[in-house]
Formats: structure tokens, C-alpha cells, sequence
């Protein structure tokens, strides 16, 4: 670990220092039921939360393991270098007005004061740490004592009081809002909690990283820790990068490289606030699954229909009973049930504890990784929900018999009692809300255990400064011969004058393309620069007279004919994440099939090869209608181009490899158009 933040996080020892919320915070941590050292320190005031009051950080007659710092920000900065001098483990700092307003240098005195003791902080709520008795924290929390469970680390102090209040049954152990982050941040968050073994799940909220080579490193001593990770990551709806000249600025957006970043360490990524909740609950039940075999199980006909509908949107399968299990249901049912998965059990044995757990504990039983029943609890007060408890209780008497990954999805979230949740989660059953949130939940689990199923160990990042040579654009001859020096393939060809192009397709042999060579002029095909399929003198003669006025130089090209399939090979230069390689469907659809993926460098040939398969085209190269494609070489030339990116990272701005020609097994891959951005040495 590279830094110890135990003594901050999970504290025997407090200073409170402020007032009102202080107050708030001492009375929260008394509530928890803390038993460790409490110090309240305000220059006037008698008590804080019932904790009679010292003068100053000076007068602790002790060592405080954390502290809780709630005054205006210029004396926060002197409370710090007190605590600092006593040996203090780390504080919050409540205290707004820092570089959230751009006063860096405030931020950078506080940080100077601290001079190495940990700060959460400035500008946030801090934590509760449910584990530890221990409320840092200056307002209403529904955070209880527990022994283990779930945490989450959020930048918004709103978004984590919201993550408290929920009544879904989330084992939440702790939460913290870490604000600025100006010296702790998520990623030294995410390694601390990694390591504690109480923590069974860690949900993020991510508005932005600071440092993504850090927060990879984190990830990944996660990931070795076989700690489940997920992600609420904000800002899908950005932009991302604005087309300029190349196809891959348009595909490669921000948001692209976290995806890029979350798959190669197994983060999970989640689209809303309450998948983000029932994916921590099932993760905490039991953590990730070997693979999406779901069962359904409900007493409607409407419900299996209505789940395996809702499936189709979902990376989970309901494969039918095998003809083990089959007969072994039917043999707990009537003639008139059909047993199929999702599995309409009927209401015949409705309110049968007997038979439902016989029925359950036969499906169970089926080597599913995880078998769920729907049912919704009636919390009406009109209505009684004793016959539907017996049903219930039959799934958890299943449960146990079996020792299957099970859990119990109410549709609804009002039909999910909380003492029902609570008895669910007692015999690890895990209590889910919202049939599609479940899903969620079982694609996310299913995610991560691919993930670390992997032999092959993730690549780590590395931050690369970009130069400050001028960026130029290199012509497609000069951008093809700098690529080919690294591997890749490319057509055999010339760059001449117009005068001279009929005498160059000669020597090359028909067919041959023609194409204007001008750094300046980035799309040739929408100019009018690119003929292609040229059979004869006459056809060069006229397309060559045609382009003469476009530019004084052409490229004349063998033509490569035969694809099976055409590819974009793509790098795109982020501030942050550095060069990442785009690959996908080429041509002139790319943009509108947006069949692509994001991949960040250095990567390596399990990676490449994952992604490729994940791509709807890779179907053409791998087999389709009697065709297929040259794999090996695929692979080959795109890493030729990593080889690329990894000898000029520094110095790469855009690279558009667009198409990739695929040629059959044995033929090769060819790259008959490329694009370089790139600075000066």
C-alpha cells in the first residue's frame, strides 16, 4: 500500500473542532456507539454534543487517530499544523472556499500545513464509517453499526446522504465524500479499502480522476485483491472529442477511455443510481459470478415473459433446464406446468411451504450461477402478506438446502418490507428491488468474474508528457512509410507528378489507385482525390489531369482487392489517459455503424484479441457465408501500430489507419489509408 490512511478511516481516537456541526457530528458518532477517545475543542463554548469542551488543539491530552475540522478556512489552515505537530493521523476538512473557487494558493498553505498528515478534503461532508462507531460527519446519516459490508466513495456530500437514506436493505458499512481531493483522493480511497477484508464491495461515483495512472493501480491492486469494484462514472453525455480530421477524434471520446480503463481492471460500470445500489447488495452477498446462467422462478406467466423480454437487453442468459434437473422439477409440479426457464411454477402449490421448497430446491439445484424468484410483498395495510411470507420462507429453506447463489426480486420497491430484507440477507439471500436493476446487478457480477478469470495480467499505465514540438500532419505516403517501418502493411507504391502517373501504374501493374498527396488535404475522397480500380493508361491519364489542380503531387497505389472485411485502426493522444487505440468497423461507415472499441495503451495480444471479438464485424473475419478473414495478421497489424504509438507517445496527436483491408487466411491485412498527426521532434 502506498499510503497508510487507517488511523484516518477507521479511528479509536476523535478531535472535533468547531462548532454547530460539530455538535451534529459528536451526537452522530455517540449514536454509532463509539467507545473510543472523543476531544471537542471550541475557544468558547462549554460542550459539543454533549462532550465538555478544551480551548485549542494544543490542550489534547493525547494523540487523536482523526479529526473533524468545521471552521472558516483561513484558521482551518492553522488547526491542521496543529494537529500535524501532535502526530494526528489524518483530518476532514469541512471548510469550503478552497480551489473549488480557484484559491489554489489556500488550498496549497493547507496542504503545506498538513506537510504529509492525510486530508480529506477540503470542501466535503466526510465520512461515516458504520465498522469503526465513527461519524465524521456534520448531518443526518442512516448508516448503522455493522461488522462488515459495502462502501462507497463519492465526490458529492448530497449524493452520499442519498446513498445513506435508501431502505432497499444495502449493507452499507461505510460511505465517505471526499470533495476536492486535494490530498486524498479516489484512488488512494479505493487501494485503502481494498485492502480492508471487512469490505465486501466498493461503489464509486466518479466525477473526474486526477491522476489515472494512480487510480489504475489502484484498480488493479482491487482486482489482485479479488475486490469487487463498480462505477457511477458522470459525464456519458459529454461531448468528448470534437471531430476535427480524423474518424478516430469522433470515436474516441473521454468518456470511451474510462469505459476502456473500468474493462481492463473488471469495474463494473453502472448507468443509474439504483443499479449502483442493488449490484453493491448482490456483490455483497456472495460477490462476483463465474458466468450469466440466470433461472427465473414466479407464480405468473406474465413475470417469465416479462423477464426474459427484459433479458434481451441484458449480457445474462436463461439456458433451458438440462435433462437432469428437468424431470426433477416436473416430479414437485402438476401436468399442467411447462417447465421452462423462466419457470411459471403456477399457484397450485401457492401457500405449500412443503411443496414451494421442494419446487425451489429442485431448480436450485440446477447448477445455475445464481437462480432468482420474483415475487412482490403486499405492504398495502389493507392487505395481508402472511400467504406470500410462506413463499418467501420457502425460497430461504431452498437456499439452505442447496447452498445456490440465490436471490428474491420484488418488482417494486414497496414490496420489499425491510424486516423481509433483513431476514433474506441473514440466510444470504440477497433481497433485489427493480427487475431490471437485478439484471444489472447479475451482468455486473457476471463482468467481474470473467475479468478475473483472465490468465493474463492487465498491462499498467503509464503517464507519458506530451512534447511541445508544433503538430503537423505527415501526407498518406509519408504517414504509411513512418507505419510501415513499425510492421504494418501497406500497398506497394509511388508518389509522383501528374505527368508521370500513367508510366508509374505501368511499372506497379493494373489495377492501381490514384490519390491526391497533400498533408493539407485530410478527406481526399469527399475532395475528389481518390480514384480507384484504374484498369488502363486512359483511365490513369484522366483521373491524374483531373486531381492535377487538387495538389502537384499524386500517390499512385497497387490496388488490394479481395477484403473480406474493412477495419479502422485509430490512435487518439487524451491529457490524461494518453494514447489509446481505437479499433472498429472501417470504410465509410464508420461513423455511422459505431461498431468500435477503445483500448489504452500499452496494451497486449489478449487484449487485442478480447476486443476484436467483441466487435459485430469480427463475425466476417472470423467466418461468415462461407468467408473468413486473415486473423493473425489483423492482430498483427494492430499491434504494429501499438509498436508505433509506444516509440512516439510522446509526441502522437492522431493516427487514422481507415480501412484496414482483410484479405482471406493467408492473404494478409493491408492498410490502404492512413492518417498522422504528429509533433515535431
Amino acid at each position: 500500500m502506498t499510503r497508510d490512511l487507517f488511523r484516518l478511516l477507521s479511528p479509536r481516537s476523535i478531535a472535533f473542532i468547531g462548532g454547530g456541526e460539530c455538535d451534529v457530528a459528536i451526537a452522530r458518532t455517540r449514536d454509532l456507539g463509539f467507545t473510543g477517545k472523543i476531544w471537542a475543542i471550541h475557544p468558547k463554548r462549554d460542550d459539543l454534543g454533549g462532550i465538555p469542551c478544551i480551548r485549542s488543539v494544543e490542550e489534547i491530552d493525547g494523540i487523536p487517530d482523526s479529526a473533524f475540522i468545521a471552521v472558516r478556512r483561513e484558521p482551518t489552515i492553522e488547526v491542521v499544523r496543529a494537529l500535524r505537530t501532535k502526530g494526528c493521523g489524518g483530518a476532514v476538512i469541512y471548510a469550503s472556499g478552497f480551489a473549488e473557487t480557484g484559491d489554489m494558493h489556500l488550498q496549497d498553505e493547507l496542504l503545506a500545513a498538513a506537510d504529509g498528515m492525510p486530508l480529506m478534503g477540503p470542501n466535503c461532508y466526510g465520512f461515516v464509517n458504520g465498522m469503526a462507531r465513527a461519524a465524521l460527519w456534520p448531518d443526518e446519516h442512516g448508516v448503522d453499526p455493522r461488522s462488515d459490508g459495502v462502501a462507497i466513495i463519492t465526490q458529492s456530500g448530497n449524493i452520499a446522504c442519498n446513498f445513506t437514506m435508501t431502505r432497499r436493505g444495502l449493507p452499507l458499512a461505510t460511505i465517505y465524500a471526499i470533495g476536492n481531493q486535494a490530498d486524498v483522493d479516489m484512488a488512494q480511497m479505493l487501494e485503502a479499502l481494498s485492502l480492508d477484508e471487512r469490505i465486501t464491495a466498493i461503489g464509486l461515483h466518479i466525477e473526474g480522476l486526477k491522476d489515472v495512472e494512480a487510480f489504475a493501480r489502484a484498480a488493479a491492486t482491487a482486482r489482485d485483491n479479488r475486490k469487487p469494484v463498480i462505477a457511477l462514472k458522470t459525464g456519458r453525455s459529454e461531448q468528448g472529442a470534437k471531430v476535427t480530421m480524423s474518424h478516430t477524434s469522433s470515436l474516441a471520446g473521454a468518456d470511451t477511455l474510462y469505459d476502456a480503463l473500468f474493462d481492463r481492471y473488471g469495474i463494473a460500470r453502472m448507468t443509474s443510481v439504483t443499479a449502483f445500489v442493488e449490484t453493491l447488495k448482490f456483490l455483497h452477498h456472495g460477490g462476483p459470478l463465474k458466468s450469466n446462467r440466470i433461472v427465473s422462478m414466479s407464480c405468473s406467466g406474465g413475470e417469465a415473459a416479462l423477464i426474459a423480454d427484459m433479458a434481451l437487453e441484458k449480457d445474462v442468459t436463461f439456458p433451458p433446464f438440462d435433462d437432469c434437473t428437468k424431470p426433477k422439477v416436473a416430479a414437485t409440479l402438476n401436468e399442467y406446468v411447462s417447465i421452462d426457464n423462466p419457470l411459471d411454477y403456477h399457484t397450485f402449490i401457492w401457500n405449500d411451504e412443503e411443496k414451494l421448497t421442494a419446487t425451489f430446491s429442485a431448480v436450485l439445484a440446477g447448477g445455475y450461477d445464481v437462480g432468482m424468484l420474483i415475487l412482490d410483498i403486499p405492504t398495502n395495510p389493507k392487505m395481508s402478506p402472511d400467504t406470500w411470507l410462506v413463499t418467501a420462507k420457502s425460497l430461504i429453506n431452498a437456499a439452505n438446502l442447496t447452498k445456490a447463489r440465490t436471490a428474491m426480486v420484488a418488482s417494486l420497491p414497496e414490496c420489499m418490507p425491510l424486516d423481509l430484507a433483513a431476514d433474506l440477507a441473514a440466510a444470504n439471500v440477497a433481497p433485489m428491488v427493480g427487475l431490471d436493476d437485478a439484471l444489472t446487478a447479475f451482468e455486473s457480477a457476471a463482468f467481474i468474474g470473467r475479468n478475473w478469470a483472465r490468465r493474463d495480467k492487465p498491462p499498467a499505465l503509464k503517464h507519458i508528457e506530451p512534447s511541445g514540438g508544433k503538430a503537423i500532419v505527415l501526407s498518406e505516403f509519408d504517414a504509411k512509410s513512418l507505419l510501415k517501418s513499425h510492421g504494418l502493411v501497406v500497398p506497394e507504391g509511388r508518389v509522383c507528378k501528374a505527368a508521370d502517373a500513367v508510366a508509374v501504374a505501368r511499372e506497379l501493374g493494373y489495377p492501381v489507385t490514384l490519390k491526391v498527396s497533400s498533408a493539407a488535404i485530410a478527406h481526399k475522397t469527399e475532395a475528389g482525390g481518390v480514384a480507384l480500380n484504374l484498369r488502363s493508361d486512359a483511365d490513369v491519364a484522366a483521373a491524374a489531369n483531373r486531381m492535377a489542380i487538387l495538389a502537384p503531387d499524386l500517390l499512385v497505389e497497387r490496388m488490394v482487392t479481395g477484403a473480406v472485411a474493412e477495419l479502422i485502426i485509430g490512435l487518439k493522444s487524451d491529457p490524461q489517459f494518453g494514447p489509446a487505440l481505437v479499433v472498429g468497423a472501417g470504410g465509410i461507415l464508420t461513423e455511422l455503424l459505431q461498431d468500435t472499441v477503445t483500448l489504452l495503451l500499452p496494451t497486449s495480444r489478449a487484449e487485442i484479441e478480447r476486443a476484436l471479438k467483441s466487435l459485430k464485424v469480427w463475425k466476417l473475419i472470423e467466418g461468415f457465408r462461407g468467408k473468413s478473414g486473415d486473423r493473425d495478421r489483423v492482430v498483427k497489424a494492430i499491434e504494429a501500430i501499438a509498436a508505433f504509438a509506444k516509440a512516439n507517445a510522446a509526441r502522437i496527436e492522431e493516427v487514422d489507419v481507415n480501412p484496414l483491408l482483410v484479405l482471406p487466411p493467408g492473404q494478409g491485412a493491408v492498410a490502404v489509408d492512413a492518417l498522422i498527426k504528429i509533433r515535431k521532434e
